[in-house]
């Protein structure tokens, strides 16, 4: 079987892209991660694809600070095939994702999302778990549809909640985890979509 060709979007340090790429390069996965991109200009993931020799761009998003207009999604989706992906991998990707790039890879973009969904999407799941009060957070892999993580499920991790968590505790038990079923995820999916 070839080997998995990986787009990644991201817009802040890229730990679950360094993830994905610790997990290629230990030969637990089999692909290559063949663009970054991201819609902050000075992100750290772009930093580490070009130390590690990935290419890696910008993305022009018109001058939105959130929104991603449908032109800069057609971008995306042209550098990703011209890129040669099979799958997008959202790491830390701040806009959300509608038609124009999803039509162009259906069932194709995943997202790590740190919750155990549906409970708490969006921004910032750590500290909505916190302050709701439950016992128990986690991390969850997901496919991306049109909505605000609410795509099917692939893997899911739990972490629990101890008394005297903080946000940055929390938070920090969450992203090992991220950063251990992400590749997994990919590992599991990669097989249907080389077929």
């Amino acid at each position: 079987m070839r080997t998995i060709r990986l787009g990644v979007l991201g817009s802040g340090t890229g730990s679950n892209f360094q993830a994905l790429l610790d997990a290629i390069q230990a030969g637990e996965l089999h692909a290559e991660i063949v663009l970054v991109m991201s819609d902050v200009p000075n992100a750290r993931i772009l930093e580490r694809a070009r130390g590690v020799g990935i290419p890696a761009s910008v993305i022009d998003c018109r001058g939105y600070a959130t929104k991603f207009p449908e032109e800069a999604q057609h971008d995306v989706a042209a550098a990703m095939r011209d890129a040669g992906a099979d799958l997008i991998c959202l790491a830390g990707f701040m806009r959300l994702i509608k038609a124009p790039l999803l039509a162009v890879f259906p069932q194709r973009v995943i997202n790590i999302h740190p919750s155990l969904l549906p409970a708490f999407p969006g921004l910032e799941a750590w500290k909505q778990a916190l302050d709701a009060g439950v016992s128990e957070a986690g991390c969850t892999v997901h496919y991306v549809d049109a909505g605000m993580d609410t795509g099917p499920h692939i893997l899911q991790a739990k972490v629990p909640v101890y008394p005297d968590d903080t946000y940055a505790t929390l938070h920090a038990r969450i992203q090992a985890e991220e950063h251990r079923i992400y590749p997994e995820a990919v590992r599991h999916i990669a097989p249907a979509l080389l077929d």
